[in-house]
Parts: structure tokens; sequence; C-alpha cells
């Protein structure tokens, strides 16, 4: 591509901002989030102004497409902070006409209430953390709303929001295929634009790691039938015109996340707030940056030094490469075999991928190469064999 398009893709920036507090720890959740009796909001916003001002400093020229409040839980924050950040990059970098602004939203009956506030802030996308659609379910996820809660705040971002989407959880503690299939079809009957729908695995360091050492999550679906579950989502939803885009997410044409589309197309981002990574390139060369973890830590960092990031790093044209294959073949879409070799200027390794063709895993039409719906499951493994 060359010319004006070509200038306005490489100029183009996402952003990233971690809240990192939640009201209490999920047991399935390995990110960084914490719980805080008292958050001071005007010290975070001193903190999350002067990275935004640094940020934007240091990558001039850059074109604001998108915003994306994480955590954590971003709709614990104080609205009037929502607007100042936004506010403030307003003032720092020009905008795309249809900069896409979303947070994350837990539905407790405080966080449906701050929706408007939201929205005035500039909020226009809400992603809706539900996770399961009934109490028993959600009991042993750890959440603190009923499944009533959940679909009201559904319902009320659904009237505040043009844009809505909401995750479920699957594979829980005795399900069963059946068992999902009917709760996904209550789901789809509220016609959402956006699914984000994960199987539940158990991560490292996290509460359910412990009790599954110790033999205390009873229930847990087998592989086949967690396969079953994955093939269920994919059929049912394509059935409902919502089909997946993304290994984990499903949307109608044009409702797809056009924020998580920068990482798993390989664009820029920065990331701002305790442990936010970004991708930043700066004269030819992508760099990965990373932030102070612990909250304390990073708002010190920030104060003191100026800046929240502990390192920036270049990344090789190999390292470079392999992040492009990681992350575009989670994406329907897939990646563009010219490009990889553009990028790392080395040959693909022919073998494995007529090994990974010949197994049905891979699907090549020209110069593109795609997941087949047999391979999507076992992403990894292909991964493991193609990056060897």
């Amino acid at each position: 591509m060359t010319g004006p398009l070509r200038d306005t893709a490489a100029s183009a920036l996402g952003l990233y901002i971690h809240w990192p507090f939640c009201q209490a720890k999920c047991p399935y959740c390995d990110f960084n989030s914490h719980v805080a009796a008292r958050i001071d909001m005007e010290r975070w916003k001193i903190a999350y102004l002067s990275e935004i001002e640094r940020v934007f400093s240091e990558n001039p020229g850059r074109i604001l497409t998108t915003v994306f409040f994480g955590g954590g839980t971003p709709s614990l924050m104080d609205p009037d902070l929502v607007a100042e950040i936004l506010s403030a990059l307003q003032t720092a970098a020009p905008q795309a006409n249809d900069v896409e602004i979303t947070l994350e939203a837990n539905p407790s009956s405080v966080e449906i209430g701050r929706f408007r506030a939201f929205r005035e802030a500039g909020v226009n996308r809400v992603s809706l953390g539900l996770q399961a659609l009934n109490d028993d379910d959600l009991r042993r996820l750890g959440r603190m709303h009923s499944a009533a809660e959940g679909l009201q705040a559904l319902t009320t971002a659904r009237a505040v929001f043009d844009r809505v989407s909401f995750d479920l959880i699957y594979a829980r503690q005795h399900q069963t295929p059946d068992d999902w299939a009917a709760e996904l079809h209550r789901a789809l009957a509220f016609e959402p634009d956006h699914l984000s729908l994960y199987q539940l695995t158990i991560e490292p360091g996290t509460v359910f790691q412990r009790r599954f050492d110790q033999n205390q999550l009873p229930g847990l679906p087998a592989e086949d039938p967690a396969a079953d579950m994955f093939d269920l989502t994919q059929r049912i939803c394509e059935a409902a015109g919502l089909p997946a885009y993304e290994v984990s997410n499903h949307a109608r044409p044009g409702a797809e996340s056009r924020h998580n589309l920068i990482y798993w197309r390989g664009g820029d981002y920065a990331g701002i707030g305790p442990g936010a990574h970004g991708r930043l390139t700066r004269d030819g060369i992508r760099h990965a940056t990373e932030t102070e973890r612990i909250p304390e830590a990073w708002l010190s960092s920030v104060e003191t030094r100026g800046s929240g990031e502990t390192s920036i790093t270049g990344l090789s044209r190999r390292e470079e490469a392999e992040e492009r294959v990681m992350m575009g073949l989670r994406l329907a879409e897939g990646i563009s075999l010219s490009d990889i070799i553009a990028i790392d200027e080395t040959e693909i390794d022919h073998a494995a991928l007529a090994e990974m063709q010949a197994l049905g895993l891979l699907h090549i039409d020209g110069d593109r190469m795609t997941t087949t719906p047999r391979g999507r499951p076992l992403l990894n493994a292909i991964l493991a064999k193609l990056l060897a």
C-alpha cells in the first residue's frame, strides 16, 4: 500500500488504560487486579494525565483511533476521572472521527448507576462481564452479582450505549454441552452485536489453581465435552449471524472490537497504568513497552521519574514476525504470508505448513493463511509447530 492510506495506517494508534482495582478478586482471574480499601482518585488522575502527556509527546503525529479502559474493574472509576482522561486525550493527540472508546464494566447496581455519566464523559462502547446466566455458577465463579442483576445491567447498557458487548464463560463446573447450548441461546435472544465467549481455564497462580491442585473443583468437564462446547459455540453463533472473527470473539459484521483488532493485526498501541503493555513503532523498529505492575509502585514511578514504564525493548525482525503469526492466526481472516516474509526476510517453513495442511489444521488460499474450524481449538499446538 502506498500514499495517504499507508500514511494513515502507520500513524494510527490505540491506547489501553489499565484500572487495577476490583471490589473482589475472582478466583479464576489472573489479570493484574487488586482490592483496595481506599483509592485516592485525585492522585490517580494526576498520574494518568501525566502519562498521557508523556506518551503522546514521545510519539508525535499519531492519530488516536481507539481507547480501551480495562482492568480490574474500570466501571468503579469516578465518571469525572474518565471524563478528565478523555478530555486530556483530545488535547494530546488528533483523533479519528469515529474513535472507539470502550469501558469494561461489571453489573453491580453501583456501576449500572454510572452508565449515563460514562456516556456523557465520552465512552461509546461497554463490555459487560456477565460470565454466567445462573446464580449457582456465578457464586462458583466468585461473582458479586446475580443473574437477574446481570441481565438488568445488559438492558440498561443497551438503552444508554450504541455498542454493547458481554462476556460468558463456558466449560464450568457441572456444565454439560446441552446446558451450555441452552444458556447460549438465551444470551442470543437479547440480539447482541458482540459476544466474548471464553472456555474456563485454570490459570497458574489463581485461587482456582490451588483448589484444582487440591481436588476442590469437582465437575469440571473432561476434554471431549469441553471441545464439544467449543464446537457448539461456533455453530450456534454462526447460525445467529455472529460468526467467530477471533477464537473467542463473535460479532455481527462491522461490530468487531476495533481496539482488540489492533492487537491481533499487529498494529501500534500504547499502554498506560499498572501492568499495561504496549507495542510502538519508532524509526522503523517495533518496540515492546512494560510498566510497573503494583499500583503503588506505578504511582510512585510516575510521580518521581515522570514515567510508569519499566522497559522499552526493540523487537528483532524474527520476534516481530513470530508475534504477527501468533496473534494473526487467532483471527478468522488469518495472515498474509508475504507480510510475514517481508518482516523477517526469511522463508516460511514450507514443510511445517504442508504438514499442518495435510492434517486439516491450516488452509492456504494464495497468500492468505488461516486456521480451519478443526485447527482453531488446537491453535497453541499449531503455533508451537510453526514457530519451532
